[in-house]
């Protein structure tokens, strides 16, 4: 491993034992098995569900921001190349194996929220919003594997958000939205007077990774 690249005893995403001993089999059917490590990124941009590439990498070629972890169980050992930029999203997540789903990756962090020019999000109003969507609203979308991610809002009475999970590309999600969501928002902060879904519900598909 190159001395720049970062490593601990701590880990930042929990791999299962069946993950890891499906893992270790998958790196050894490689040329140099023994060089390498598993590269977990994610490459969604803000506002998107997460998206990951996995990957086989030696590990020597580790960057300096990336950060580095060996997972031991079953008698496999594999290291994991996490980048700096995924580091905080994948922070308490768990990546499975089962015979019938495959690798899946559970993952409690949300995307990060976009950037969008000219709506405001770090103001008194936001930090009222967030609250809302944090305390009542996530928590209720979240019996259907759903979330919403607040982007900012126009000083004029709207609210902007994204949303992910089991809601993104669903044919009920904009319903949901526009009864639920704004229901709850609009109820708490006098100010919000509606909502509106920034999600292209046109691209969404139930994520393998999720």
């Amino acid at each position: 491993m190159s001395p720049l690249a970062a490593e601990a005893t701590s880990s930042i995403i929990t791999i299962t034992p069946t993950a890891l001993v499906e893992l270790a089999a998958l790196r050894d059917t490689e040329p140099d098995a023994e060089r390498l490590g598993l590269r977990l990124e994610i490459i969604s941009k803000p506002g998107e569900d997460f998206k990951y590439d996995l990957s086989f990498d030696v590990v020597t070629k580790a960057a300096f921001t990336d950060e580095v972890r060996t997972h031991t169980a079953e008698g496999v050992t594999l290291k994991v190349i996490i980048p700096s930029t995924s580091r905080e999203l994948l922070e308490g997540g768990t990546l499975d194996h089962s015979a019938g789903a495959g690798l899946i990756i559970r993952n409690p962090n949300k995307p990060q929220a976009p950037v969008v020019e000219g709506l405001v999000r770090d103001d008194a109003l936001s930090a009222e919003v967030e609250a809302i969507v944090t305390a009542e609203v996530n928590p209720a979308l979240a019996a259907h594997g759903g979330f919403v991610t607040y982007v900012g809002h126009d000083n004029e009475g709207t609210a902007y958000l994204t949303m992910g999970g089991g809601c993104h590309g669903c044919s009920m999600s904009r319903m949901t939205m526009l009864e639920g969501v704004q229901t709850m928002i609009v109820e708490h902060i006098p100010a919000i007077e509606r909502v509106r879904d920034l999600t292209d519900h046109t691209s969404g598909e139930n994520p393998y990774y999720h």
